[in-house]
């Protein structure tokens, strides 16, 4: 009986230490627009890390005030401590996309087409990733999430994964050999259908989100980015919570 006694007691205490086991801390940066694509994305980072920092950035956008609404009511959702908000207004005065030079109207929908629509802001994703890296270097944040999508989006160049591997190897080269930062693309391989089932699994609001390209009362149901919206809501057989013209 002693024997079985002495036995028992090691692997009793295996056991309990094995429950307190102490769990990574994190700290993501989320670059949040206040679209659904972004939403989602930042729903999937507050799963997958203990803090979320949201990063929106404006750029003379027609819907700039509509968007920064939606940021700051998703920020209230998630409860978010860390926000942070810049312009990049040289954009607008680059121009040649017509979210930010008015003599460029905003192109009717056409899902079917192949090329790269007027609504293509010139590398813009470039400029937003690497607000995002320097401030996830200062406040020591491991990963940058951001809601790109390559193949349901509208063929901007700067969605596609390789442009997002080349840059995870510029993050690598240009900040200190200490720093180590991950870009994150959790839906970047997803049809819009499949982000809005993944959103309605994680209790994301989409009805706090803004996709329209030119409204910022209701949203214009002929942009493209509202054509891909009103598409994915139909196709995941779910009702579009947002008010359409």
């Amino acid at each position: 009986m002693g024997g079985s006694t002495d036995m028992a007691e090691p692997i009793e205490a295996i056991e309990e230490l094995s429950v307190f086991i102490p769990q990574r801390t994190s700290l993501a940066v989320c670059l949040v627009s206040g679209g659904m694509d972004s939403c989602v994305t930042t729903a999937i980072a507050n799963e997958e890390n203990d803090e979320v920092a949201f990063l929106h950035v404006s750029y003379g956008q027609l819907t700039e005030a509509r968007e920064r609404r939606a940021f700051e009511d998703l920020a209230d959702f998630y409860k978010v401590r860390k926000r942070l908000v810049i312009s990049i207004e040289h954009l607008k005065a680059i121009g040649g996309s017509s979210l930010t030079d008015s003599e460029i109207p905003v192109s009717e929908a056409n899902l079917q087409l192949r090329e790269i629509p007027t609504s293509y802001v010139p590398f813009r994703n470039a400029h937003l990733l690497s607000i995002a890296t320097s401030w996830a270097e200062v406040i020591d944040a491991k990963r940058i999430y951001i809601g790109a999508v390559a193949e349901d989006s509208s063929g901007y160049p700067d969605c596609r994964p390789e442009f997002y591997d080349a840059f995870q190897h510029a993050i690598e080269a240009g900040t200190r050999p200490e720093t180590q930062i991950e870009i994150v693309t959790p839906v970047i391989y997803m049809r819009k259908a499949e982000i809005v089932k993944r959103g309605i699994e994680l209790g994301a609001p989409l009805e706090l989100t803004w996709s329209c390209y030119q409204g910022e009362s209701v949203a214009c149901g002929r942009c493209d980015s509202c054509a891909l919206r009103l598409r994915a809501f139909r196709e995941a057989g779910v009702e579009d919570p947002i008010a359409y013209a």
